[in-house]
């Protein structure tokens, strides 16, 4: 017998973000204040990554423009500028998150 849930399932789409610090050097001399609102930024991406939303996340050591990364699994495109205007360091203006679409080839779970 056929499974016919699987061929109704929604296709997942994929999307790259990426958060821009307020400077170059700011992994190196994050004020206090900078530093909690960072600790709440990873846990927020943490708890993505809990709910299979995040597939990976973190900083990017470019030296001449260091940012963070993540991949994110969603069913509406919709959801991605939620997602990204919750973000703590976000509503702190600390970081600025720019995402793009992506064509990712993901294993199924």
């Amino acid at each position: 017998m056929r499974d016919t849930n699987a061929s109704k399932a929604t296709p997942k789409l994929h999307f790259m973000l990426k958060s821009t610090p307020p400077r170059i050097t700011f992994h190196q001399d994050m004020t206090d204040e900078e530093r909690e609102i960072m600790l709440k930024h990873i846990a927020y991406w943490t708890e993505k990554q809990n709910q299979g939303i995040a597939l990976v996340f973190g900083p990017v050591s470019e030296p001449s423009a260091p940012h963070g990364l993540a991949v994110i699994e969603v069913e509406h495109e919709a959801e991605v500028p939620k997602l990204i205007a919750d973000d703590p360091a976000v509503l702190a203006d600390i970081m600025k998150t720019e995402f793009y679409p992506m064509k990712a080839v993901v294993p199924s779970r």
